[in-house]
């Protein structure tokens, strides 16, 4: 099994994917502001699930890349709530992502919590 047989990544990926659709109605000024940042932190919490399943090895490895992923997970929610804010979002979009974000977290906290089942 690869990274990308992981159902966080699939969740991660969809969600990043989704983010960046998204974005592409923001208004032009956030270009190299908010939208260039959500779309980064959304993917790189796919990027680093990848870089953290070939460290599965090396558990302190493993978690600490994990952790990174849900460190920009974290900030990826944090973008939205500057979106909702800012109006660029509407509401049921913000809790559709907002939730979608809550679950990839719960998933990497339950692979930081167990890094020796990925051995």
């Amino acid at each position: 099994m690869g990274f990308r047989q992981l159902i966080v990544y699939q969740k991660a990926l969809s969600l990043a994917m989704e983010v960046f659709d998204i974005t592409k109605s923001f208004p032009a000024e956030e270009k190299y502001s908010m939208t260039d940042q959500i779309r980064r932190s959304s993917r790189s919490v796919c990027a680093n699930i990848g870089e953290a399943y070939r460290k599965r090895k090396y558990p302190k490895h493993f978690v600490s890349k994990l952790s990174d992923s849900d460190s920009e997970n974290t900030e990826t929610q944090v973008w939205l709530d500057f979106a909702l804010e800012c109006k660029y979002i509407n509401l049921e979009t913000y809790n559709s992502l907002n939730s979608r974000c809550e679950e990839v977290g719960r998933i990497l906290n339950y692979l930081m919590n167990n890094p020796g089942k990925f051995q």
